[in-house]
């Protein structure tokens, strides 16, 4: 067997590990190790100096060290009560309209999403916060998980997020132009959810109740609540843009920020701030862990020649660009109700990638880079709340035993239906996408 049948068919025995619920990162460490093996004729020495140097170069890269302050920025964020501030602005303003406690939910979503670069984070903090009130208005159970499920993938679209630092990291692209690329196809995500709630109660009436408008001083006086938000964004995000300091730089302020706010909120003690710590090492230790066998075994499948193979394949078939793209985000709908959204990204990006950068598109290589980024992120978001598999869902049921979770898969078609929609238009209009980018 040569390295090329060697390359595939440890996709296989990959795909087939991850079925059988072996831990993602190991899966691929295990493939890429046993590939390295073949590959080298049985003598380890080669293959253990591949792992202490791989192991090396992959922690070694600056731009890891975003993550851990990230995920710190979200620890201190919501334990700081700013959900609770978001929610109660949202609802201020749109609760008393028709299904409006299901979109103030979906508000608050992305507001959170703002200073927490974590789907799973988001949907679990917002649920604790909009789940009681969702009930309190008489909204049905199916229909407030599913808002919920699909409100948290808000937090890997709207920057920051950690997703696009890992995908930035894997093609060598800028950070920084990623996270302003991500912002209006996440607001389109956040209006995209809110008029599919507005179709589901006019289809479902019985689905939501109403509730008393609130006073216009009352929902101004919320709304200044929000600020530390607002202000934290604007200091991380277009301090990144503007150049005032680098995103790790920016992570760091943002952790910072979130945790002074949890300080005068006097919600952080030392107990607490030693639990933010450990949730947020436990949460990096898992990443990092696939990140390493993410790197061990795609350096494998370059050694193989597999993503060159299909580069060349494709190109050689004369298939139009739009056809294979599409043909890749339609892998990733469908995968990503088997897998998670971070194990998606790094076990494909760096087949499917050299595939899209030797297509035509029209545009500079920078731009299909930033543009595809964006469209990958959407679709493996899709797969959080896509039946069977969706983690979303999962993480909601855990925290509502009382709707079963074949009412959440029924509700949360509309919002599937919602963000499929959503990628047809940023695939037809690029443009949407990379406005803000310079040319």
């Amino acid at each position: 067997m040569d390295r090329l049948e060697l390359g595939f068919w440890s996709f296989l025995v990959l795909l087939g590990m991850v079925f059988l619920r072996a831990p993602i990162g190991l899966a691929m460490l295990l493939c890429g190790f046993g590939g390295w093996y073949y590959a080298m004729n049985g003598n380890p020495v080669p293959l253990l100096a591949k792992l202490k140097s791989e192991t090396y170069t992959t922690f070694s890269n600056y731009s890891l060290t975003i993550i851990p302050l990230f995920l710190l920025m979200g620890q201190f964020a919501t334990l700081s009560g700013l959900s609770q501030a978001l929610f109660k602005a949202a609802e201020s303003f749109l609760g008393h309209r028709r299904g409006g406690v299901a979109m103030a939910a979906i508000g608050a979503c992305a507001g959170f999403g703002a200073i927490c670069g974590s789907s799973l984070a988001t949907a679990a903090t917002m649920s604790k916060v909009a789940l009681p009130e969702l009930r309190r208005y008489g909204y049905s159970g199916g229909f407030s998980t599913a808002t919920l499920a699909a409100g948290g993938t808000l937090g890997i679209l709207i920057p920051p997020s950690v997703i696009l630092v890992i995908y930035a990291i894997i093609t060598e692209q800028n950070i920084a132009k990623l996270f302003l690329a991500a912002f209006i196809p996440g607001i389109l995500a956040a209006l995209g959810y809110m008029l599919t709630i507005s179709l589901y109660v006019r289809l479902y009436p019985d689905a939501a109740g109403t509730r008393a408008p609130v006073p216009m001083g009352d929902r101004w006086r919320a709304l200044g609540a929000t600020w530390p938000v607002l202000a934290i964004f604007g200091v991380v995000v277009g301090g990144i843009y503007l150049g005032w300091f680098t995103p790790t730089e920016g992570a760091a302020v943002g952790a910072a920020g979130t945790g002074l706010i949890a300080v005068v909120s006097r919600s952080l003690t030392w107990q607490t701030f030693k639990e933010c710590l450990l949730g947020t090492g436990r949460t990096t230790a898992m990443i990092f862990f696939i990140v390493l066998g993410a790197s061990f075994y795609n350096g494998f499948l370059a050694l193989s020649g597999v993503p060159q193979f299909m580069a060349d394949w494709v190109l050689a078939q004369d298939y139009s660009p739009w056809f294979v793209l599409s043909i890749i985000l339609l892998f990733y709908l469908v995968f990503g109700c088997l897998m998670d959204s971070l194990s998606m990204i790094l076990l494909t990006v760096p087949i499917f990638f050299p595939v899209i950068s030797a297509m035509d598109f029209g545009m500079s290589p920078e731009h299909v880079a930033i543009w595809f980024g964006i469209l990958v992120l959407i679709v493996v978001e899709v797969g959080l709340i896509t039946p069977p598999v969706g983690m979303n869902l999962f993480i909601i049921n855990a925290m509502d035993r009382e709707t079963p979770i074949t009412q959440t898969y029924k509700a949360v078609l509309f919002f599937v239906g919602s963000d499929i929609l959503r990628v047809v238009v940023l695939v037809a209009f690029p443009a949407i996408t990379l406005f803000l980018i310079p040319a």
